[in-house]
């Protein structure tokens, strides 16, 4: 039999347990005067920097960050349609990466209660390392099952070996294919149980994430003899 060109698509996905919380948050403060609720919002927030500062220097919080504080002003309605008082507003995001998801429940537990703070959302991730040894390995792996893919096509007409001739992100090969072939990390979900009440009548949030899925696809094209 002659030359046989073979091309296949080879696909991998690996779950990992989460290794790292990002955590996001807004603390916010209003009122009739703008300087007032500058101090306000300073006040506020500056507890909440030296926290994260000590956890990162403990070394339960790999990084964190904060915006510069965000001012602005309008004038509300009432309900009887007239224009109320000049209000301002300011604001501040703060997000912190945990790698303590303990100290994480019992922080989110204690910083919700304070005036002005909005929890915005808590998101998985692994952690930078895990996460390049991952996604290489996934590639890699789904570069192997593309290889066998094509070695039981060759085999199943009579031929006994294949010989790569390109390999390629999805698309790539074939025009009009999917594309975002390099390994893709799928956050992971949290399902967030009630409080958990301690023997001083308190309480934590308890996460429990889901794993983080990391999948690869590769197009490649074979010859066979």
């Amino acid at each position: 039999m002659s030359e046989v060109i073979i091309t296949v698509r080879g696909e991998h996905e690996a779950r990992v347990a989460p290794e790292e919380a990002v955590a996001r948050l807004t603390v916010r403060a209003d009122g009739p005067e703008r300087g007032a609720v500058v101090e306000r919002i300073v006040a506020l927030t500056e507890p909440l920097r030296d926290d994260l500062a000590a956890r990162k220097t403990e070394g339960g919080v790999r990084e964190w960050s904060s915006q510069r504080v965000s001012v602005w002003a309008n004038r509300p309605w009432n309900d009887k349609g007239k224009q109320l008082a000049l209000v301002h507003y300011a604001s501040v995001e703060l997000t912190a990466t945990f790698t303590d998801f303990g100290a994480l429940s019992w922080w989110l537990t204690t910083v919700a209660e304070r005036e002005g703070v909005q929890i915005d959302g808590v998101s998985w991730q692994l952690s930078p390392a895990t996460r390049k040894a991952t996604e290489a390995d996934v590639a890699a792996r789904a570069v192997s099952v593309a290889v066998d893919r094509a070695t039981a096509y060759a085999g199943a007409i009579g031929l006994a070996s294949v010989t790569p001739l390109e390999i390629a992100d999805l698309g790539l090969l074939t025009e009009g294919g999917q594309s975002g072939a390099m390994p893709v990390m799928h956050n992971a979900k949290v399902r967030m149980f009630g409080a958990v009440a301690d023997s001083a009548g308190g309480g934590s949030l308890e996460f429990q994430p889901e794993d983080i899925v990391v999948t690869a696809g590769v197009e490649a094209r074979f010859t066979a003899r």
